[in-house]
């Protein structure tokens, strides 16, 4: 019945092309330069036929047109969105003028599926910038500095377990599933104030709804491509991209930590404690369990996936290159000597070379490939080259950002395809490139940011001082991102074989 219902909604998208069709291009009447694409899979069926990755893809239609400030590209069922090229464009767009590009493009309907559509994420307009001022405190330096003990205990026990397993013959890892434990053990004590252990108890009900969530799934994201170009029609034919079980362990979960704190009298410096003060607001938004269940659910699904991948870009850069491995090594060795042997907060973020480390992964790797943005409010943008017209946008319009692409443009980066850590630390100002977007850009970019980094830094220390990382037997070399997944991963997975240092 799941697929009766997605192949209804396929004629219907086929009646909503007819119509699309029977109306001038949108880049063509605006005389914006595209490729022509083909009906109903516009300009995407190299990704989907699974010939290119998603990022190759923000590559090519980056490359149409060397010098335009921007370009047309056609999105599923022949959507047009402009790219957007040109980097004062984009922190136009991104800052200077971000009341008029303020939603995100919705995925689910919030009103059939709260749990994903009603966190910071999918929320739009006035409720997205209440939410995001409630939630910012709870990512600040000096919150971070308070979660540091958590996440270091979580890390020196996941590496200790490591160490156990490998200490008489190196073992190989398939490294998505070593470190998706990782950031599940991580999320369960910094936001919900509970122990996991996803290493000693690997079948933790909390690692699998995180595995069985993941839209990265065949059937979620066809369920989810639908939704995100017809809303309206999915939600009429009641198609839902998550499982309900999942809505219902994050209910029971963040509600049983609420009781549990009330009673007690328990206070913690997590998100859950943030948004249960909220109840004693007499101005400003006062969160329900729904409320809190979406921010919760959202700040475990971005830290399970998109961290965990991030991390093993860092881990397999680490264990291809030898000298990259001794330097950060050495910078490891140094810092624990200057901290007594015990490393703290300020010392992690003091490390040049392990912060150079992860920004050149991110560059070469960003997990978000593209930032989209809709517009809300009519924008003219300027002649996309000398002799053309300028273009005027209207709410509903949509734009992306290439952030894969700048990120390897020769026009902003020296010698882009080379994996080179140093460059962050010859010139630390292209940490503040315009062509520089770890973690997007302007007021929605990632809330999670400091999170997400010490989260990595903290694993990525305990590791290298306590393991040697070399590539492992089943690892495709050279990498190869994985063009039947449109997640950023590498063809065949990532295999690191590891075995403990002798120090």
């Amino acid at each position: 019945m799941e697929y009766l219902g997605i192949y209804l909604a396929l004629v219907g998208v086929l009646c909503a092309v007819y119509y699309t069709f029977r109306r001038k291009s949108f880049f063509e009447k605006n005389g914006i330069i595209h490729d022509g694409g083909y009906p109903l899979v516009g300009n995407m069926s190299p990704v989907l036929l699974g010939r290119i990755s998603f990022s190759e893809m923000f590559r090519k239609m980056y490359d149409i047109d060397e010098e335009a400030k921007y370009v047309g590209f056609y999105d599923l069922f022949r959507i047009p969105v402009t790219v957007i090229r040109d980097i004062d464009l984009i922190k136009s767009i991104g800052v200077k003028n971000f009341d008029h590009f303020v939603d995100r493009t919705t995925i689910v309907d919030p009103e059939q599926e709260p749990l994903f559509g009603n966190n910071l994420a999918g929320l739009k307009g006035d409720k997205w910038r209440e939410m995001r001022n409630l939630l910012s405190p709870a990512f600040t330096s000096s919150k971070m500095k308070g979660m540091f003990k958590l996440m270091s205990d979580c890390a020196e026990n996941f590496v200790a377990h490591i160490v156990e397993k490998t200490s008489s013959t190196p073992v190989t890892y398939n490294t998505k599933d070593l470190f998706c434990r990782y950031t599940t053990d991580v999320i369960a004590t910094c936001a919900f104030g509970i122990a996991v252990d996803s290493m000693k108890n690997p079948t933790n009900e909390f690692y699998l709804l995180g595995k069985q969530m993941s839209i990265f799934q065949k059937s979620a994201l066809v369920k989810m491509q639908l939704s995100r170009m017809f809303p309206r029609l999915t939600k009429a034919l009641g198609i839902k991209v998550f499982d309900p079980k999942v809505d219902e362990f994050f209910m029971e979960l963040v509600q049983g930590t609420i009781d549990a704190r009330d009673k007690e009298g328990i206070i913690r410096p997590d998100m859950i404690q943030l948004m249960m003060e909220t109840r004693n607001n007499k101005e400003g938004p006062v969160l329900g369990i729904r409320d809190m269940v979406s921010q919760a659910f959202v700040f475990f699904f971005g830290g399970f996936e998109t961290t965990s991948s991030a991390m093993c870009f860092v881990a397999h850069h680490i264990a291809l290159d030898p000298n990259v491995q001794r330097k950060l090594q050495q910078e490891i060795n140094e810092t624990l000597e200057l901290c007594d042997q015990k490393i703290t907060y300020d010392a992690i973020n003091g490390m040049k070379y392990l912060d150079a480390l992860v920004n050149e992964c991110f560059r070469m790797h960003p997990i978000g490939v593209a930032i989209d943005r809709i517009c809300t409010k009519e924008f003219e943008l300027p002649p996309a080259l000398p002799g053309k017209n300028p273009v005027l946008l209207k709410p509903g319009d949509r734009i992306w950002i290439p952030v894969a692409a700048l990120h390897m443009s020769p026009k902003y980066w020296t010698d882009p395809e080379t994996f080179n850590p140093e460059r962050f630390i010859e010139d630390p100002k292209l940490l503040h490139s315009p062509a520089f977007y770890p973690f997007g850009t302007g007021p929605r970019m990632c809330i999670g940011n400091r999170f997400a980094l010490l989260e990595m830094k903290v694993l990525i220390f305990y590791l290298v001082l306590k393991c040697n990382l070399t590539i492992g037997e089943k690892m495709i070399l050279p990498l190869q991102l994985d063009t039947k997944s449109l997640a950023m991963t590498a063809k065949g997975g990532f295999w690191v074989s590891m075995e403990p240092r002798n120090i």
